[in-house]
């Protein structure tokens, strides 16, 4: 949840911005708040010469920051927040490129949509190089023990609900669709098209993309719903 009073005007216009024009994601306007608000802190920590120690930069006040402060930032003070990042967190390159990225949209929303500062500081501003990792994956017989181990209900002494069909289920999406966690669990009935096994689904910036399901995710599918209990329908 953002506390917009924690917010100067200004940052708070930039998430209205990217949520409505931009149709950023929730998730993105989280991490945006959370981005930008720390670097604000950073930057009046660095200008205003706060006392405090890096771990506490994050307490600093940033609502009554206004756009001549931020008129002073050079890209000097991006960089110098980055290797904060790093020194103090010990930050991944995935995380400093993603407050990079960040930083870029903020200040291209001032500069260049806005006109609201005449120089835009990050405008060179690159982000560090990351790694290329090959994807991990299951082996065949790796994917079948899963879907065993998913579908075998729990002993009954155990005294637990037997989700073990919703797990199989769950297990056979993830194995044949390739989807997200968080396009899983948003999944509705309505999005499911049994006439022409396909699953409409919400992924990454909001954007909405089919999967085709074959024959072992309905099957499986219409397993669970069978079972599901009927409150939930």
């Amino acid at each position: 949840m953002i506390d917009r009073n924690l917010n100067p005007e200004f940052l708070n216009d930039f998430l209205d911005y990217s949520s409505t024009i931009s149709n950023k994601s929730v998730n993105t306007i989280k991490e945006y708040n959370y981005d930008i608000a720390h670097f604000l802190k950073f930057i009046k920590y660095k200008q205003k010469d706060i006392k405090v120690d890096d771990e506490n930069i994050k307490e600093i006040e940033i609502s009554d920051l206004t756009l001549s402060d931020i008129e002073k930032i050079k890209i000097e003070d991006i960089h110098a927040f980055l290797g904060y990042l790093k020194a103090t967190y010990r930050s991944k390159p995935a995380t400093i490129a993603r407050k990079t990225a960040s930083i870029r949209a903020f200040f291209h929303y001032l500069c260049n949509k806005t006109k609201r500062i005449k120089s835009n500081p990050a405008q060179d501003l690159e982000s560090p190089k990351l790694d290329k990792r090959l994807p991990r994956y299951l082996s065949l017989e790796q994917s079948k023990e899963l879907l065993k181990v998913s579908s075998t209900p729990p002993p009954s002494t155990h005294g637990n609900h037997d989700n073990s069909i919703r797990n199989s289920a769950i297990i056979t999406l993830f194995l044949n669709c390739g989807m997200r966690l968080s396009e899983l669990v948003n999944i509705n009935i309505k999005d499911i098209d049994f006439e022409n096994n396909k699953l409409n689904v919400i992924g990454k910036g909001n954007k909405e993309r089919a999967i085709y399901l074959n024959k072992a995710c309905i099957n499986a599918i219409n397993s669970y719903l069978r079972e599901r209990p009927k409150e939930r329908c």
